[in-house]
């Protein structure tokens, strides 16, 4: 599974239409929100204490079907989904996202409580899947699921080195500085 699974599995159009932007603004702005929800998660699931926590999360969201429109996301959930992984710095995330070269004037406060449902679902499928060894229990498993999907991103699309470039920017220094 790869960050690509994610953009599969998310209605970038009906994106598109709520945010008021083109299609290609809208899917460069999901892989980047995707790729900061996935890196918050990874370093939320670095400590025992996160990784419970995640992997209590992820029970509510197994065996949950793909949504058809941004209207079958329960965006409330998403929320707080991304206040969790985010934590104290939600807001300059955010902000650092809707000012990004590629993806400027994006509503990422709009936009990541309707990734991060959709997100926690995939990761939860496929945590489900693994039952043994890759799956959970211990922060090793599920940090080897969130990294295979970061790790498999999308190399050809948004251009250029787009995901590992922005994480490599934006979170090394919001989430790398922090125990």
């Amino acid at each position: 599974m790869a960050l690509d699974d994610i953009l599969t599995q998310v209605p970038i159009d009906d994106i598109a239409k709520r945010l008021g932007v083109s299609h290609d603004e809208a899917k460069a702005a999901v892989e980047q929100g995707g790729a900061v929800l996935l890196g918050g998660l990874k370093k939320n699931a670095s400590t025992n204490e996160g990784s419970a926590a995640i992997e209590r999360a992820l029970k509510k969201h197994e065996g949950a079907k793909t949504r058809a429109s941004v209207d079958d996301i329960d965006q409330e959930d998403g929320g707080k989904i991304v206040s969790h992984i985010l934590g104290a710095d939600e807001k300059k995330v955010t902000e650092k996202l809707s000012t990004s070269e590629k993806t400027a004037g994006i509503d990422f406060g709009k936009l990541l409580p309707i990734l991060a449902p959709i997100i926690m679902n995939l990761i939860a499928n496929r945590a489900g899947k693994g039952n043994g060894s890759d799956s959970t229990g211990g922060q090793g498993g599920l940090g080897d699921i969130i990294g295979g999907i970061l790790g498999g991103g999308s190399a050809g699309s948004a251009g250029g080195g787009g995901v590992t470039d922005l994480l490599g920017g934006l979170l090394g220094g919001l989430f790398g500085n922090k125990k």
